[in-house]
């Protein structure tokens, strides 16, 4: 008598839903982890609307610099776009929050955590709640991730409020109600989208769903049922045809698809893979996973794969990866980068406008026929650091005029401190005859170099701007006219 030998399980490798685990993990980490983290009082990131001030990189800009955000968002939106072009929605399955916090409420409070889901494998079918003991375990698992929530919304708000003014606004609600308004909006939204709007967010509300069909090609990798080797599932009119493996080897002897339904039941988005591209799919690979350990035991590779169409539906050739369209995202990343850290690098730790007074100068006659020429100013400065500095600053008259323009006022340094605005009249005045020029005023270009003192009254090299301005002498005859 024959006998039938059973086949060599295929060794399947680490899962993707591990994998996504410990991305999330390190995600996770990271977000709550990042906003503590400060070098000189600067955040990694942190944009406040309550103290104006963006710190990126642990570098701190004012207001008047964000110059930086559209380059970042351009980064952000590019960077998305790029990774839909190379890896589809990858970013949904492994990045975005909205499924972070669905595997946290789902997999982790409702099946490992409480048990009210019978196993993670089968996300179709939903918790019976007409038990009571299922009633009581949905409210712990509801309870659990209002707590959660509050902490991610907390979190959120760390990178515009930083932590320390974070706990201490929570103190007086009262005198903070924008900010406690969006903390309970977000927690309830959190809760009711979690909890009750489930996957529907990706596949209604969420409009990178439509934005990603734009975006592929043939060689975009996504999760992809192969039907030269599983048979088609489907009809030309995307109807689902077999149901039963028999059925299905009646019509394609050569079929592996074993019909065992798993890669559907633990689709999150409720999806059969087999169907073909849809925009629910999120690339979570749950059911790649699923397929590979069906598959694995049969001792055969997974039908259901993260490869491009190029590769499993065309058989055209192995996937391109560096192809024109990725380059260019890479390259158009890399300049923005680049501008970044170029604009960053140039950033000034002070602001300084200089605005002349509507008058063009002043002459006081002075003993001994001499004279002062007087041009005024107003400056308007900005401390855009955390404490307290005396600023002070120098005229940089042209070439041959050295030490012949001078401050009459301010004579000494002046505190300014941190956020604040500082308005001073300065006034410039020289006793030379710088120019005599007998048919008209003439504008000299000047430079003011403004700077920062440190405890022992020295220039702290980084708090130093220069600004250009002008002084303006007058012509030979109204100079005279007023010292006679």
């Amino acid at each position: 008598m024959a006998t039938t030998s059973k086949p060599t399980p295929k060794n399947t490798g680490i899962a993707w839903r591990k994998m996504r685990y410990v991305g999330y993990a390190l995600a996770t980490a990271f977000a709550l982890l990042a906003p503590w983290i400060t070098i000189d009082g600067n955040h990694l990131f942190l944009l406040s609307f309550d103290k104006l001030k963006l710190h990126l990189g642990f570098v701190q800009f004012d207001m008047q610099e964000m110059y930086l955000m559209p380059f970042l968002l351009m980064i952000m939106f590019l960077g998305i776009f790029g990774m839909t072009v190379l890896g589809g929605r990858v970013f949904c399955g492994w990045v975005c929050p909205q499924t972070v916090f669905r595997v946290i409420y789902r997999d982790l409070i409702e099946t490992k955590i409480l048990g009210l889901r019978k196993r993670i494998k089968n996300k179709q079918q939903e918790p019976d709640m007409s038990k009571t003991e299922n009633k009581v375990k949905k409210a712990i698992a509801v309870t659990l991730w209002i707590v959660l929530a509050t902490v991610a919304t907390a979190d959120f708000l760390w990178y515009f409020i930083p932590p320390e003014d974070f706990f201490q606004y929570i103190k007086n609600p009262a005198d903070h109600m924008v900010m406690m308004g969006f903390l309970v909006g977000v927690v309830g939204f959190l809760v009711y989208d979690i909890v009750f709007l489930k996957e529907n967010f990706c596949i209604y509300v969420c409009p990178y769903s439509r934005v990603q069909s734009v975006l592929y090609d043939e060689d975009t990798v996504m999760a992809i049922y192969n039907p030269h080797r599983g048979g088609d599932i489907y009809d030309e009119h995307k109807e689902l045809a077999f149901t039963k493996q028999k059925d299905l080897l009646e019509v394609n002897p050569n079929a592996e698809c074993t019909t065992c339904m798993s890669c559907v039941s633990v689709c999150p988005t409720h999806i059969d893979i087999r169907k073909g591209l849809q925009l629910e799919c999120i690339n979570c690979l749950e059911c790649v996973d699923a397929c590979t350990k069906v598959m694995g035991s049969l001792g055969k590779e997974s039908l259901v794969v993260w490869s491009s169409e190029r590769e499993i539906l065309d058989q055209a050739g192995k996937t391109r990866y560096f192809r024109p369209k990725i380059i260019g995202y890479a390259v158009i990343l890399v300049i923005l980068a680049v501008v970044i850290g170029l604009m960053g690098s140039k950033k000034e730790h002070m602001l300084l406008n200089i605005n002349k007074e509507n008058r063009l100068y002043a002459i006081e006659k002075i003993d001994n026929g001499k004279y002062d020429v007087k041009n005024s100013y107003i400056f308007l400065l900005q401390n855009t650091q955390d404490k307290d500095y005396k600023f002070y600053f120098d005229v940089i008259p042209p070439k041959g005029m050295e030490n012949k323009i001078k401050i009459e006022q301010p004579t000494k340094p002046f505190t300014v401190h941190p956020g604040v605005k500082k308005k001073k009249i300065v006034t410039l005045y020289t006793t030379d005859m710088l120019v005599d020029d007998p048919s008209k005023d003439t504008v000299i270009p000047i430079t003011i170099k403004a700077y920062a003192l440190d405890k022992n009254g020295k220039i702290i090299k980084k708090i130093v701007v220069f600004r250009k301005a002008t002084f303006t002498f007058p012509r030979e005859d109204v100079l005279k006219k007023e010292t006679e």
